[in-house]
């Protein structure tokens, strides 16, 4: 790897698109990004993005070479370089991502979804570095996954090995329906909007005083829940305690199929610390084979959650480049 060689993380959301240039280290020296929402053609999305890019470079990296291109998306198949029918950007189906990136460079183009983003960027920069078999699970809006195994991220055979957050929780008896069209996902229950769900249930089947009454369901967000649950709120705390619960209880089968040293939490839910972590903790725990018991950690991202996204993405080029 020669020196002054820099990556390019780009992290491709609903709304924003970001992208970054990352040394070795870890060390973001630009960064920029695009509205996603603004572009209804793809191929237009990419060409502004490119430019953008490019402008960004020879404004701040001058005399520094781009050794490639990576990038977390949504539903993103690294074995296609393609973004596969992903409900939460303005492009629907198949979209061809490499293929219209490589009609403006040359460079590698590596494409994954921002889970596994998450997981290689935890390998490379964050708290797995030397680990070998470890699961890093992203909290945010749903629940992604990414899971190493033998220091191997794992794909599949179709590209989208790991989405935990639709394995089913109670695929008959549920009722939480779940942006993917099926009822009963994890995700539904695991992610500030289950969270959200969560709480509305426990304030409509509980007659206990809480803060969080005031708010309509539009107004509650995940952040006013943690906020009223470091207060003390009781109700808040319930919401947290059974979240934690849940995504142990899932976490115990992870553990049995894939055996990691340690899990990973990661994204804006995982902010909540101990509120989250400790229920995660017994449930994994009281729900493991005992062969397991006491052997896998639980552990927060060392990632900086603020350019998490980024330097995931740019990971791509250092561990496939």
């Amino acid at each position: 790897m020669a020196p002054g060689e820099l990556a390019v993380g780009i992290d491709i959301g609903g709304t924003n698109s970001v992208f970054g240039f990352v040394d070795r280290k870890g060390k973001i020296l630009a960064s920029g990004s695009i509205r996603t929402a603004s572009f209804p053609r793809f191929e237009n999305f990419v060409s502004v993005l490119y430019k953008e890019i490019i402008k960004t470079g020879n404004k701040s990296c001058k005399g520094l070479k781009i050794r490639g291109f990576g990038i977390g998306a949504p539903m993103g198949n690294i074995n296609k370089g393609t973004i596969e029918h992903s409900a939460g950007l303005p492009w629907k189906g198949i979209v061809p991502l490499s293929d219209v990136f490589h009609r403006h460079t040359d460079l590698p183009v590596i494409v994954t979804n921002d889970a596994n983003a998450a997981a290689v960027g935890e390998m490379i920069y964050g708290g797995a570095k030397g680990m070998k078999n470890f699961v890093v699970i992203t909290l945010g809006t749903g629940l992604g996954s990414g899971f190493v195994a033998d220091g191997r991220l794992l794909y599949g055979h179709t590209g989208f090995a790991g989405e935990l957050g639709h394995t089913s929780l109670k695929p008959e008896s549920s009722d939480r329906e779940c942006g993917c069209g099926k009822k009963g996902c994890l995700e539904t229950y695991v992610s500030a909007t289950g969270l959200k769900r969560t709480l509305v249930k426990i304030l409509a089947d509980s007659m206990k005083p809480s803060r969080l009454r005031k708010y309509s369901f539009e107004e509650l967000d995940s952040k006013i829940i943690y906020e009223a649950a470091r207060k003390g709120d009781p109700l808040a705390l319930l919401a947290f305690e059974k979240t934690g619960r849940i995504l142990g209880y899932k976490l115990a089968d992870v553990v049995a199929h894939t055996n990691p040293e340690a899990i990973f939490l990661f994204g804006g839910l995982a902010r909540a610390g101990e509120m989250l972590f400790r229920p995660v903790r017994e449930s994994m725990e009281e729900n493991m084979l005992s062969i397991y018991r006491g052997k896998v950690k639980i552990l927060g991202s060392k990632l900086n959650l603020q350019n998490a996204a980024v330097l995931g993405a740019s990971s791509l080029v250092w561990s496939t480049c």
